[in-house]
């Protein structure tokens, strides 16, 4: 069962890093499935989102798709919010309907093939202020970066193409997800589990390779339908059970 976790990670870091993503909500979905302390879970899937996230920012940085006007208004008041957040405990209920919803949206933003758009828009400053601290508010109380949500909005309202998307919502994770556990480590709510290390491991090495793949290759068909069904299962647990 070790082996099968483990190589789950790998999938998730992989394909989750092939388009700008920290992987949290597929390491909380794997988690939940693999009954692990709740404590736990939250703090263990931010780690993980800084690792994955960083080595995917620094990836599609290199192949020349990022964009630093594209993501700076959403950071403005995302890394304080998400902080904000963190902080905040919620009904365990709730927290699983929250999480399992987001988990269906991570399903849709995996299987969906966004197409590039030939005409680029430019959003209102205010509104990416907006967007930004609603994303960096919900992200710190599930314990997630918050690109799951932020990527597809780039590409959907038009304002980025696929791997501009990618590579901002890398940032956006990155730093999110720090501020996260900023806050955790204020509250003196960091719980980590002696396999925390290998679990790292694991994700920067599908990290790699997933943003290798994203930033100039980017063909995964079989393991988007593996991760989706993961994710499926998980949000089933979350919201039926």
């Amino acid at each position: 069962m070790e082996i099968i976790f483990l190589l789950t990670i790998f999938i998730i870091a992989y394909l989750y890093s092939s388009v700008g993503h920290g992987g949290a909500s597929g390491y909380i979905a794997l988690m939940a499935l693999f009954s692990i302390e709740p404590g736990l879970i939250r703090c263990s899937a931010l780690i993980m989102n800084v690792f994955v996230s960083g080595i995917a920012l620094l990836i599609f940085f290199k192949a020349g798709y990022f964009r630093w006007r594209i993501v700076f208004p959403f950071l403005i008041l995302s890394i304080p919010f998400s902080f904000i957040g963190a902080w905040i405990e919620i009904d365990p209920r709730f927290y699983k309907i929250m999480l399992g919803i987001l988990l269906l949206l991570g399903v849709l933003r995996i299987l969906i093939r966004f197409q590039d758009s030939d005409t680029l828009k430019t959003p209102q400053f205010a509104v990416s202020i907006f967007l930004g601290a609603l994303l960096g508010f919900v992200s710190g109380i599930i314990g997630i970066g918050g690109g799951i949500i932020l990527s597809p909005l780039l590409l959907i309202m038009r304002w980025a193409n696929v791997k501009e998307a990618a590579a901002a919502s890398a940032l956006f994770i990155l730093l999110n997800s720090s501020s996260g556990l900023l806050s955790l480590s204020f509250q003196s709510n960091i719980i980590l589990t002696p396999d925390i290390f290998l679990w790292v491991i694991t994700g920067i090495t599908g990290a790699t390779a997933g943003s290798f793949m994203g930033g100039y290759k980017l063909s995964y068909n079989t393991l988007r339908y593996v991760l989706s069904l993961v994710l499926i299962l998980a949000s089933y647990k979350l919201l039926i059970v």
